[in-house]
């Protein structure tokens, strides 16, 4: 009962960090530069994404444009998109088998087989998590080694956005939930494997007529 509330608990992370994942693959608030001006009514705030750039303005209007040319883009950009939708597809295909081996479920037949589709759908959220981790680290090093330079002027330098800490924690979530699962079926298969099924040894029926042909000789 407790592996299979871990195991259920270990389900919800990854649903958060599945959820989490998408939305930071869409939101266009990767980096964030908010020049105010000196009249706040012409306050605008400038958004970066992997797909588009935003921009606010104080007045209510918001403008959006596509990144359409994709040898265009840098090349941390261009790594972070790939990975966050490999991210995104690791970590589909990890709700997808563990709800089959999960042992709350009535899918997946016997033990083992559940015991094994867990472990790939474990092994699935690591590799998603891991996936998600490198871009948000990636772009994040890249945000603070622009704005720490001294070259660049004020009004280009940007700061991490909210999509870049969604990521972080998404991340965290599916590697915490990869962890448990693979952790889980590891002990069950430890178990069978420390305390092996007694065998039970019967005397052969050649015995016991040889011990009642002893028994003879002897009346």
């Amino acid at each position: 009962m407790a592996s299979a509330s871990l195991q259920f608990f270990a389900f919800i992370l990854a649903l958060c960090g599945v959820f989490g994942d998408i939305a930071a693959t869409l939101l266009p608030n990767w980096k964030v530069n908010a020049d105010i001006g000196t009249n706040i009514i012409t306050a605008v705030t400038q958004m970066q994404g992997l797909w588009m750039d935003c921009t606010w303005y104080s007045t209510g209007m918001f403008s959006c444009t596509l990144k359409y040319s994709i040898l265009s883009l840098p090349v941390y950009i261009q790594a972070a998109r790939t990975t966050m939708v490999l991210s995104c597809i690791l970590s589909a295909f990890g709700i997808c088998i563990t709800t089959v081996g999960m042992k709350c479920t009535k899918l997946g037949g016997d033990t083992d087989s559940k015991n094994h589709a867990c472990f790939a759908g474990g092994v699935c959220f690591i590799l998603a998590g891991i996936f998600g981790l490198v871009p948000t680290s990636w772009y994040t090093r890249e945000i603070i080694s622009n704005f720490l330079d001294q070259t660049i002027p004020e009004s280009s330098k940007h700061e991490p956005g909210g999509a870049v800490y969604t990521g972080f924690i998404s991340a965290g979530f599916l590697l915490i939930a990869g962890v448990i699962f693979c952790s889980s079926c590891f002990k069950r298969q430890q178990g069978a494997w420390i305390y092996p099924p007694k065998q039970h040894h019967f005397p052969s029926t050649e015995q016991e007529s040889n011990a009642g042909y002893n028994l003879k000789d002897y009346v």
